[in-house]
């Protein structure tokens, strides 16, 4: 019997009037957030806080404001604090209300409408949406202002207020003034519900340098990291800041700034020796990853002085065309904020800058300043304009390579490159290409792959690092032109196209072991680099291959790492058992969760050993009182060294380890600081513990896990099997390692160091097949940040990364050595 297949998008013929539905108040904003904060993720979450933070600069652009306060909470709630002048609490003349309810519950109403300018001659609020929208996206909002010697407070609840403004109290000091507000992101819209400090500090870091003295602090009650940003140099300081890891051709920053009645500029530029440009933008301290007429202006007046002032001088000998204006931003790092009283941005989420003034405006500021200063400096101006003719002559030589690549590629009838097997379907919405680390994995994976809509490209060793090499080394490479042929969409600005991109999944395939890692690092680089618009339409992906393999008579599984290989042999262990600790009972999943809970505990305590001692750490954590309010102590930090140096002394016979510690100023973080020798047999390790490790969400992570079983660590246990009888333990620890070891008996564990390792059907059933296979999409959160990140790693600059190894070695999980 045949059945009709009537489309889900089919409608019945009714269309009245009664049909249009009005969303009333906040109403549109719950039912299609993505359209006031971009989507519903980490962005979306994040974005809210950027709002309420937002309202406060304002208040600083302003002149009113001088400080900022933001609190994350236990309960991810956020606290917004700040001195202004208080959201006004006075009854609005035609909506019946509170200005203050006004502002949180209305669309569109604001205090930068006015003809006059209204409350702000300058900001980056425009549409008067964000509070309404972060108080229509929260489980509740609550907001004291203190204005005219009185605190007034309000609460909100899912966009509606709870009872009107009222006064609460009086001030101490008439004079004080400004708001408090705090929300609670509602779980029912966001699909994402824990805020990442790192993401808001670098935003508020980014602030801080674009409101020169506003005083930022950002305080996590979570795990007690707090920053404060403040900085008198402004943008001049944050180009240095940017350029940490990178060797500056010039030392001092260019800047210059012009203000007018109805504008500000500024301007501050420096050349490094790298091979890639950081151009931002802002208006009105507001971030514009778009671009806009600001950049565009500031883009033409660089290329039209520099070429002006290199044939003026006669410094483009032997060159054959004019210099482009990539030839001359290459290594340039440049910040361009400019201030107007009506801005016009692309959507809500201010993302282009669309003010045709103003790209006239930076255009003649940065020509006429520019100019002076390259006729003020003329050996500076040489330099700039000798790495600019070196770029211009790497571009030529590029233009020629993938001219012959394009010449040899017109003899294979695909242009795809040999080594790859491709896909059959031709849609790139429907297509995904897998990069695979070694001909052997790739053998396995064109195999295991399903032809229709998969294709694998194979890469033989590593990949040049593009962070370190020209564009023309770069397309010299063999396997970056194989990826560049495979992608379709041309690579370099002029010939990029990404409407030609053959697929848009690209999954990066690579061994779990370190030059595995280092290998997906180099694509990464490669692609974020060259091809960065792949990441920013979210076309890349890491496949996820599991570390184990556990097979038991017929029965197989796959597990993903060591952590849920643990987990499932609890499980299995566990089964139709009779628990006791200390001669209660413990169901199984109390006992499964309190196993699991240890062994994550002492994995993570033990992962430290590469880079400290575990024993060390955990007679920390279990024995002393040692916290970063500690290390402010001198004399309460030597009473709490004096119990680890008496108990270490004790176990010498059972460690064969001598532990001797000493207390040092921490000057970096306005501390003391733990330097710890530990000798072995003819060798000493030096070790230290500071406030940077100790205020870190990974140490806070170990106190909670270990707190979280306190009770438990010491107590008696027992376990009885229909078979095997009763066992008992003196300890968790004991108790834990029978409970792996049973779960291991009779089974055969396989780890995977490589994909190599795994037959087509098997690489297929765990890391290609998308019913089973994880993939981690790569996305870029903030754009300063990563390319940060690129130029700490992969740069030539070896101190910054060596600072960034210091720092970070604690925290380093999973290092396959």
């Amino acid at each position: 019997m045949e059945t009709e297949n009537t489309s889900i998008s089919k409608v019945g013929e009714k269309y009245d009037a009664d049909q249009i539905k009005v969303l009333e108040g906040l109403e549109a904003v719950r039912k299609r957030p993505g359209m006031y904060i971009g989507d519903t993720a980490v962005r979306g979450l994040h974005h809210c806080v950027y709002e309420i933070v937002d309202n406060a600069v304002d208040e600083a652009l302003a002149g009113y404001c001088t400080e900022i306060k933001i609190i994350i909470h236990v309960d991810n709630s956020v606290t917004v604090v700040d001195n202004g002048r208080g959201i006004p609490t006075d009854m609005h003349p035609t909506e019946g209300c509170s200005a203050a309810e006004l502002v949180y519950t209305k669309l569109h109403a604001g205090g930068k409408f006015n003809e006059d300018g209204g409350a702000y001659k300058v900001s980056g609020g425009l549409h008067g949406v964000g509070a309404a929208v972060v108080n229509a996206l929260s489980k509740w909002v609550k907001m004291e202002i203190k204005k005219h010697g009185k605190l007034h407070a309000v609460k909100f609840e899912r966009g509606e207020a709870v009872a009107p403004l009222a006064v609460i109290g009086d001030l101490e000091d008439p004079k004080i003034t400004g708001t408090a507000v705090t929300f609670k992101p509602d779980n029912e819209i966001f699909e994402v519900h824990e805020f990442n400090y790192d993401t808001l500090a670098n935003r508020f870091r980014e602030m801080a340098f674009l409101n020169k003295g506003l005083n930022i602090s950002l305080k996590d009650e979570r795990s007690d990291k707090k920053d404060v940003f403040c900085y008198e140099g402004g943008i001049a300081e944050f180009v240095t800041y940017l350029n940490r890891a990178k060797t500056a051709v010039h030392k001092k920053v260019i800047a210059f700034s012009q203000a007018r009645e109805d504008y500000e500029v500024e301007v501050a530029m420096q050349w490094t020796d790298s091979y890639s440009e950081v151009l931002s933008g802002y208006a009105n301290a507001i971030c514009t990853p778009g671009g806009g007429t600001h950049i565009s202006g500031f883009k033409t007046a660089i290329t039209r002085v520099l070429n002006a002032y290199a044939k003026d001088n006669n410094l483009l000998k032997g060159l054959k065309s004019n210099l482009t204006g990539d030839d001359m931003r290459e290594g340039l790092t440049a910040i361009i904020s400019i201030k107007l009283p009506e801005l016009q941005f692309e959507g809500q989420t201010k993302d282009k800058l669309g003010n045709s003034e103003v790209e006239g405006i930076v255009n003649s500021l940065v020509g006429e300043q520019l100019k002076q200063y390259l006729e003020e400096n003329p050996s500076l101006a040489k330099t700039i304009i000798k790495k600019s003719v070196d770029a211009a002559a790497a571009r030529e030589a590029a233009r020629k390579a993938r001219e012959l690549t394009r010449r040899k590629s017109a003899l294979v009838v695909s242009g795809l490159p040999g080594k790859m097997a491709d896909c059959q379907e031709k849609d790139p919405a429907r297509s995904e290409i897998y990069i695979v680390e070694g001909d052997s994995a790739g053998g396995s994976a064109k195999q295991g792959r399903d032809r229709k809509t998969q294709a694998v490209l194979p890469l033989k060793g590593k990949i040049l690092n593009v962070e370190k090499a020209r564009y023309d080394k770069m397309l010299a490479n063999n396997e970056i032109k194989m990826i560049v042929q495979a992608m379709g969409t041309g690579v370099g600005k002029e010939q990029f196209d990404i409407k030609k991109l053959r697929y848009h999944k690209i999954v990066i395939m690579t061994d779990a072991d370190v030059d595995g890692s280092h290998i997906r690092t180099l694509i990464l680089t490669l692609l974020y680099r060259q091809f960065p618009e792949l990441v920013e339409n979210g076309y890349v992906y890491i496949a996820q291959p599991p570390l184990f393999k556990y097979k038991k008579g017929k029965a197989e599984r796959y597990l993903k790492d060591e952590k849920e290989l643990e987990a499932f042999l609890t499980t299995n262990s566990l089964q139709d058992t009779v628990i006791k600790a200390d001669g209660k009972d413990l169901s199984t999943d109390e006992a499964r969760v309190l196993v699991n809970k240890y062994r994550n505990y002492t994995r993570t305590v033990e992962s430290y050993d590469i880079h400290f001692d575990s024993l060390l750490l955990r007679q920390i954590i279990e024995r002393s009182h040692i916290t970063a309010d500690i290390l402010k102590d001198k004399v309460a930090l030597q009473a709490e060294l004096d119990k680890l140096t008496a108990y270490f002394k004790e176990q010498e016979v059972n460690t064969l380890k001598t532990y001797t510690f000493s207390i040092t100023e921490d000057l970096a973080h306005q501390s003391n600081q733990i330097n710890i020798n530990v000798r072995t047999t003819g060798r000493t390790k030096k070790f230290k513990l500071n406030t940077y490790f100790l205020e870190s969400p990974d140490y806070a992570d170990l106190l909670n896990g270990y707190d979280g079983m306190k009770s438990y660590v010491n107590a008696k246990f027992s376990i009885d099997r229909e078979k095997a009888g009763v066992k008992e333990f003196d300890s968790l620890n004991e108790f834990a390692e029978h409970i792996i070891v049973d779960g291991k008996q009779g089974a055969y564990i396989q780890r995977y160091k490589g994909l190599g390792e795994m037959n087509p059907e098997q690489l297929w059933e765990t890391t290609m097949n998308p019913d089973n296979r994880t993939l981690l999409q790569v996305r870029i959160e903030d754009t300063i940040e990563a390319d940060q990140v690129f130029s700490v790693l992969m740069g030539d600059n070896v101190e910054p990364r060596r600072q960034f190894v210091e720092e970070n070695a604690l925290n380093v999980r999973n290092l396959d050595v």
